[in-house]
């Protein structure tokens, strides 16, 4: 028993240092950031899909209540308004180089940080609460025809889908997110001080 703690403790103190060359660690940060930068463009791209198929139901079909167009109007302009903040976060993390311009490329990175919080934070409320109106008067014209037990099951999904969403969903998904970003820039700055050292 003596020897299996002297061998846990000479273990214990015996630190092994891993070292990665500043060439590994750029390679690993530049694919993370092309993941990023692939995952934004997915993004854009739902967003510009769900613009097109929300925006043919306006065109495509006639509705006897203007509450139908007013509410798919909001979606729509809601929907386009959060598809250019995730292009100007896109852009952000593309504009430059992180060998050629490295502090800009930190600050660009640190600024897509601030802007993806702000983001999940101040104007998921937004997004929310506009697109929450936009589908109650979408439905109005619908729900107006039926029974007052699936008006109330409808509202109630819906008031438990936000919720599950603001609080579950959100808050992992911003800690994943916020988690990957810190890493990201420590790395940078580890090769970028890695790099100051060597000239």
């Amino acid at each position: 028993m003596q020897e299996f703690e002297h061998i846990q403790s000479l273990w214990q103190s015996h630190s092994v240092e891993v070292k990665i060359s500043s060439e590994e660690m750029l390679a690993q940060a530049k694919k993370e950031v092309k993941a990023i930068r692939t995952k934004s463009l997915f993004n854009i791209a739902g967003m510009v899909v769900s613009f097109l198929a929300i925006g043919s139901i306006l065109v495509l079909f006639d509705f006897n209540s203007w509450t139908t167009p007013v509410g798919i109007g909001i979606i729509i302009a809601t929907v386009a308004i959060y598809t250019l903040i995730l292009f100007k976060e896109h852009l952000l993390i593309s504009k430059n180089d992180f060998t050629i311009h490295p502090a800009a490329y930190l600050a660009n990175l640190k600024a897509y940080q601030l802007s993806r919080l702000h983001l999940h934070n101040k104007l998921y409320w937004f997004y929310t609460f506009a697109v929450s109106i936009g589908v109650t008067l979408y439905f109005y014209e619908t729900l107006n025809q039926m029974d007052t037990w699936i008006q109330l099951s409808f509202v109630l999904f819906t008031i438990i889908w936000i919720v599950f969403c603001a609080t579950i969903l959100r808050k992992g998904y911003m800690n994943r997110e916020k988690e990957r970003i810190d890493l990201l820039i420590e790395k940078f700055q580890r090769i970028s001080n890695q790099l100051q050292d060597k000239h």
